[in-house]
């Protein structure tokens, strides 16, 4: 089946955000991806088991040579209030040239035109010179764990590039670099007692906030600016704590998020803040204990490697004039991927608007629909570079 029929390349957009796939729930999506493909034997279908029903998604085509990578997450995140939607979240709807829906920007339509443009590909009996490989994570969302499960077991070992298709602005910016991130918690372990005798206690707020208070001093040292991120930045975004107020408080905890930058690996933010735990946790009455979720490492590149070269030169052919070639603040299934075999380069380039995350997120149906033909020449010109 060949997908010139501009409602059929919609169609599977639709499809795809019809599906709930709110932060698990995934295999429904690789389901459907999968049987897309179905037809076509020469592509080679697999599946990798996350949890009962988070499948990640394998398809490579092509017979042999170099491997082109083109990775997209098949989880959302809640849709929030439905009242601030003017349609089911859900249910997508087109208005105005533009497709509205939870995951029309991050990144179903990403994802979507990945698939088309290799379904295409297929029909078209369209000679590579090497291979494409869809990479369809779980979990991107709450910690790039299906990227992490993929590039344990090999999958992305020895690629020839990389290219996310998370949503870049409406496909106008060429991502090569971005902030890594680190996500943790503390936890003040105190005791209990009547705030009107509160020397017979130990309060785990006052020992929490000695923390916060000493790590921002320490944080203060790393100074160094990157020329495309700028430079790190660390923000409380949780605080619990205390069971009543008459009651010195027993328990207290913190929730932080570090955006990191290469020119600091995350091993200098674990180093400082688990020095600093132990410096305190030496002091009578402080019991603090210190837990990661999913760290990623800054993305380190450069504006000038191949597959950004290639990348451009696809780009000004396609669309008549230059993509601005920057980075990214937000941190992606890259930082994972990386962390395989082989030394490669990944870019970020999707047809998603600037309204992940938001209510009524859309995606423009011609900044798509061109995505996909980006896709396709992108994949052919730059596995002919690799002979």
């Amino acid at each position: 089946m060949i997908f010139l029929d501009e409602k059929q390349k919609i169609a599977v957009l639709k499809k795809l955000i019809q599906l709930k796939t709110i932060n698990d729930h995934e295999t429904q999506a690789a389901n459907y991806l999968a049987a897309l493909f179905a037809p076509y034997p020469q592509a080679k279908v697999q599946r990798l088991t996350y949890a009962p029903g988070r499948d990640n998604l394998v398809v490579t085509i092509g017979e042999s040579g170099p491997i082109l990578g083109l990775s997209g997450h098949l989880d959302v995140v809640a849709p929030g209030n439905l009242a601030d939607w003017q349609n089911d979240p859900f249910i997508p709807e087109i208005r105005a040239g533009k497709l509205y829906g939870r995951g029309a920007a991050d990144m179903k339509s990403g994802l979507a035109a990945i698939v088309v443009a290799m379904l295409e590909l297929l029909a078209k009996k369209q000679p590579l010179a090497g291979r494409i490989r869809l990479l369809a994570t779980v979990g991107e969302e709450t910690g790039e764990y299906g990227a992490a499960q993929l590039t344990k077991a090999g999958f992305a070992d020895y690629l020839a590039g990389l290219l996310i298709a998370e949503p870049t602005d409406g496909f106008k910016k060429l991502i090569y670099t971005s902030r890594g991130v680190i996500d943790y918690q503390v936890i003040s372990i105190g005791k209990a007692a009547h705030s009107a005798r509160p020397q017979f206690g130990i309060n785990a707020i006052d020992n929490l906030l000695t923390f916060y208070r000493e790590l921002k001093i320490r944080f203060a040292k790393f100074t160094k600016i990157d020329p495309i991120l700028g430079g790190i930045t660390h923000s409380i975004t949780k605080i619990n704590g205390g069971e009543q107020v008459n009651s010195i408080p027993s328990k207290a905890e913190m929730m932080g998020n570090i955006r990191t930058i290469p020119a600091y690996p995350n091993r200098v933010f674990y180093e400082t803040m688990e020095n600093l735990i132990n410096e305190l946790n030496q002091k009578p009455g402080f019991k603090l204990s210190l837990t990661y979720s999913f760290p990623e490492e800054a993305i380190f590149g450069t504006p000038d490697s191949p597959i950004i070269q290639t990348a451009q030169k696809v780009y000004q052919r396609l669309f008549g004039h230059p993509v601005e070639v920057t980075g990214s603040l937000g941190a992606n299934d890259g930082a994972e991927f990386l962390q395989a075999k082989g030394n490669f380069n990944s870019i970020e380039l999707g047809p998603g608007s600037q309204t992940s995350h938001q209510s009524n997120e859309y995606v423009e149906i011609n900044t798509y629909l061109q995505a996909i033909e980006f896709y396709q020449q992108f994949a052919i010109e730059f596995l002919k570079q690799q002979q």
